[in-house]
């Protein structure tokens, strides 16, 4: 079950490259009155990621969409025509160098959006090295041009492809980048452009087969257009601090489950006592640690972060008193478990943070309680509201019984 998550967060990208190679290996398989498409799909492609992008404020993707556009409009005008032309060898170098590069970047940037000075700087970063390789192209520069398809080392291993070395270098650097922006940020944006470089990768090196590049310009631009909407729906369905998915997310999971189920809602007792005593950092500290707890609680639950600090355990095919035994083990768990504080002068990278660890035998460290109510579904409480009310009238009876404790309605 863990590996079913990302393997069906791959089937869309797979299924958007294998879509590419179908089409170009059977061409005549598009009828004459979408011919259009051949010409202009990749243009529409890329015109829906950037404006989706800017409608989400999403400037990595605006970008990411500009500069893929850019090596489709430099094999339209150059590339294609004559690929042997001077001008033509500029543009494919420079473009399987840059746009790797380019996007691997982006993969690793803040979100800054779109109209802003960082906005600008980006635009200017993009216009500049588009100059750059329009200057080497276009001013008869023969023996630089030449220079960027100098083999970097004998690789007789290596199958034929029209990608200089130098290009390659650049691909499998700026890929190996993104995929480690994704891996640790695990979002969508940084998942999407990882996948883009792939596609293009793909088309450079199938830039002579007739419909190829631009096959596989569009499952790059339709790759960013899935992370913008993937993005927008984990940006509406989950939070941000925790991880966990929000209220709408619950509200949604409610509607789409049977007639049996139980709901436990899970309050952080004292939060605003750590809040005034070691600062909202610390607060935000205790909220991560009792929402990996909660991601973990046994006997089928989904954990939601409702707010601030309170937390819902939906239990769908289960009764109140099944769902007990699992939240009072959960209780317990969190009970028995001490954070240590990050101290004020403590690096923040976490690398260099787990080498300070237990340096001072002086580290601060607390323990967290939580207190839980939980409810099922009755004849006499059959709305989803009705049940998270009566789970919250039990979550106050604990609180009021001395906290720490599980009550069921």
């Amino acid at each position: 079950m863990p590996l079913l998550r990302p393997l069906l967060a791959a089937a869309l990208p797979v299924a958007l490259l294998a879509g590419a190679f179908a089409l170009v290996q059977r061409p005549a398989a598009i009828p004459p009155s979408l011919d259009g498409l051949k010409t202009y799909g990749p243009w529409v492609a890329l015109g829906a990621a950037a404006l989706l992008a800017i409608a989400f404020n999403r400037g990595r993707i605006v970008f990411a969409a500009a500069l893929i556009g850019l090596a489709h409009y430099a094999y339209r005008t150059w590339i294609e025509p004559g690929p042997d032309s001077l001008a033509a060898r500029a543009a494919y170098a420079g473009a399987c160098v840059l746009v790797p590069a380019g996007l691997a970047a982006l993969a690793w940037l803040e979100e800054r959006g779109v109209a802003n000075v960082h906005g600008a700087i980006r635009a200017l970063a993009i216009a500049g090295a588009c100059v750059l390789v329009a200057w080497i192209g276009g001013s008869g520069r023969t023996a630089a041009v030449n220079s960027l398809y100098l083999p970097l080392a004998s690789l007789p291993w290596l199958p034929p492809t029209p990608i200089p070395q130098l290009g390659l270098v650049a691909i499998v650097a700026s890929l190996a980048a993104a995929c480690t922006a994704a891996y640790f940020r695990r979002t969508p944006v940084e998942i999407g452009v990882a996948w883009a470089i792939l596609a293009f990768a793909i088309g450079a090196h199938t830039v002579r087969t007739p419909l190829a590049f631009p096959a596989f310009v569009a499952a790059a631009a339709a790759l960013l257009v899935v992370a913008v909407l993937r993005d927008s729906y984990r940006m509406a369905f989950r939070d941000e601090l925790t991880g966990l998915p929000g209220r709408r997310a619950l509200d949604e999971r409610l509607k789409a489950t049977g007639r049996r189920y139980a709901v436990a809602m899970v309050d952080v007792d004292h939060f605003k006592r750590f809040n005034d005593a070691h600062g909202h950092d610390v607060g935000d500290q205790v909220l991560k640690l009792v929402a990996s707890r909660l991601a973990g609680v046994a006997g089928g639950g989904i954990a939601f972060r409702y707010g601030g600090e309170e937390f819902t355990i939906l239990f769908p095919g289960r009764d109140a008193d099944e769902a007990v035994p699992h939240l009072e083990q959960l209780r317990a768990d969190i009970a028995g478990y001490r954070m240590a504080l990050r101290a004020p002068d403590r690096p923040r990278r976490t690398r260099s943070g787990k080498r300070r660890r237990g340096a001072s035998g002086g580290t601060k460290s607390l323990s967290v309680t939580v207190s839980i109510g939980v409810a099922a579904r009755t004849p006499r409480r059959d709305q989803p509201e009705a049940v998270i009310k009566a789970a919250d009238r039990a979550l106050y009876r604990a609180k009021r019984g001395g906290r720490d404790r599980v009550e069921v309605a």
